[in-house]
Formats: C-alpha cells, structure tokens, sequence
C-alpha cells in the first residue's frame, strides 16, 4: 500500500496544465518535474558538503577521480578529463586552482617525459578522504528515506532510463 502524499508543486502544475491543455498527456510532467526538483534541493546538499571542505563540485570530481584510483593517485590531464567527461581546457582550469592550493602537483610521467601526470598532494589526499567521508555519509542521509526496497527500485528505474538515454543519443553522454 502506498502511504498518503499530500499535494505537491509538481501536482498543481499539472492540474493547471491539463485544465488549460486537455489534449495533451501529462503524466510524465509531474514525475519528471520531482526528478528536476530532486536534483536542485539535493544539489544544494551535496555543493554545502563540498563548500564546508573549502572546494566546489568541480574540485571535488578531481580530487576523488585521483584518489580512487589509487597508489600512486595520478593520471593524465586528458584521462581525468575523459572519466569525469569535461573538456580539457575547463580540466586545465581546475588543475590550476587545485595546484595553487597546494593540493595536486603536476609531475612529469617518468615513462615519456614529456607527458605530464595529475598526482594528489599529501594535504589533497586528506581532504578528498574527509570529504569523500562526509559526502558518502550525506547521500546515504539522503536514501535513508526509502526504504531499502524503494532505495533499490529507484536505482533500478534511473539505471534504465539512464541506460535507454545514453544508448539512444550517446552524444549527450
């Protein structure tokens, strides 16, 4: 059974909509609308993480694309760029502000010097690892709302939309 929900945004929107436009279908229109919401209000959740360990979303996808991949915590400008799909130029942007702050190093790949190598700092090691740990703690915040079943059913659901989207117009990966 599913519980009582009062009347959302998202509902009177569409109420007013298909008062105005009969004609059309709206179902999709209030499910997506939560969707878009989701994103914003969580968004906000996850930039205060962020904020709070003194980088942005951008600065954070570097950090943890270096940690995660482990000893030596190192790649490329070009593969960061690649895993974390950003051009190179926004990538070297990023890169710079972090080398500033003493947080990444470029160094040269001892296998082709004239290649150059992303490696987390010390100091950039352990923020990543405490904000990773707190943007971890968050989310799972965040899903504890669901019940595990939901939890899992609403990661299913965005994995086939996901899935059908990106096969459909990988471009827009």
């Amino acid at each position: 059974m599913i519980p009582y929900v009062p009347e959302d945004f998202a509902d009177v929107a569409v109420a007013h909509w298909k008062r105005e436009r009969p004609d059309l279908d709206f179902r999709a229109m209030g499910t997506l609308a939560r969707f878009a919401r989701l994103h914003v209000v969580g968004g906000a959740r996850v930039d205060a993480i962020f904020s709070a360990h003194g980088i942005d979303r951008g600065e954070f996808d570097v950090l943890a694309g270096l940690r995660r991949t482990g000893t030596p915590f190192e790649l490329m400008p070009s593969q960061l760029a690649d895993i974390l799909l950003v051009t190179r130029a926004g990538m070297t942007k990023r890169i710079d502000r972090l080398e500033r702050r003493g947080l990444v190093v470029r160094r040269h790949a001892v296998e082709d010097r004239r290649s150059v190598k992303i490696a987390l700092t010390i100091a950039g090691k352990a923020l990543i690892d405490d904000a990773v740990a707190a943007h971890a703690e968050n989310e799972n915040q965040l899903l504890t709302l669901l019940t595990p079943s939901e939890a899992s059913a609403f990661d299913a659901t965005l994995r086939k939309l996901l899935s059908a989207l990106t096969l459909a117009h990988p471009e827009k990966e």
